[in-house]
């Protein structure tokens, strides 16, 4: 184990062990670098692996704290480890998402208030602004089509499942753009199968919420693009 290791493992001992809590200071370095057994250097290493992974952060001129350690920050740092893997992983990605986005809207379909329903109708009617005539906004369609998703996840009173859907997000954009401008009509497929999802949810169906979010989700795999596609298009 490096000494950087060690001030990783040392400070996360010392939150389990409620020595340190969310919104703790830090002690000042002299005394943690004396504590931990390591050099000034190594100490300042460590505390900067654990600001990077959302553990601890620097308040330049007052010191170094423990965070919030909600799960949205601790699991934030996945969307990078996501975004480089390899194109070929793209339907293994897009199966655990349906996974976790089908236990959401199964959850939130028991848990989301009438303000939510409301949040996620008003994402729905955007849909009338982005579809003009024959024309279509695809970038903005992909902004409410991510919006509604994400209303879903934050009401299904898992934070974990709702940071593990937000870190597939940013994953599987671009093959929602690209199936976007190659499938004919998928707008309104798309929009349709939302419409759906939300009506499962207003009727407090969790079952429903499920099969309706896992059916429109299937439709999604079945346009994934082959990665040689993916290149040509880029």
């Amino acid at each position: 184990m490096s000494r950087t290791d060690e001030v990783v493992d040392g400070i996360r001992r010392m939150i389990l062990d409620g020595r340190l809590r969310p919104g703790d200071r830090l002690p000042v370095e002299k005394d943690l670098a004396d504590e931990l057994q390591v050099s000034r250097g190594s100490l300042r290493e460590g505390v900067r692996a654990l600001s990077i992974l959302g553990v601890l952060h620097t308040r330049q001129g007052d010191g170094t704290y423990v965070t919030s350690l909600d799960p949205g920050r601790l699991l934030s740092p996945m969307a990078l480890v996501l975004d480089l893997q390899d194109e070929g992983a793209m339907p293994a990605f897009h199966s655990v998402r349906r996974v976790l986005e089908t236990e959401a809207a199964g959850l939130a379909a028991t848990r989301m208030t009438d303000e939510a329903l409301a949040e996620a109708r008003a994402v729905l009617d955007q849909v009338a602004e982005v579809r003009v005539g024959t024309e279509v906004d695809h970038d903005r369609f992909i902004e409410v089509d991510i919006a509604f998703h994400r209303v879903i996840a934050a009401h299904s009173g898992n934070p974990v499942l709702e940071a593990l859907i937000e870190s597939f997000a940013g994953r599987t954009l671009r093959a929602r753009l690209w199936r976007v401008l190659h499938a004919e009509g998928i707008e309104a497929r798309t929009h349709g199968e939302h419409e759906a999802i939300w009506r499962a949810l207003a009727a407090r169906d969790p079952e429903a919420a499920r099969i309706r979010m896992a059916a429109h989700l299937l439709g999604v795999e079945d346009w994934l693009p082959k990665p040689e596609n993916l290149d040509d298009d880029a």
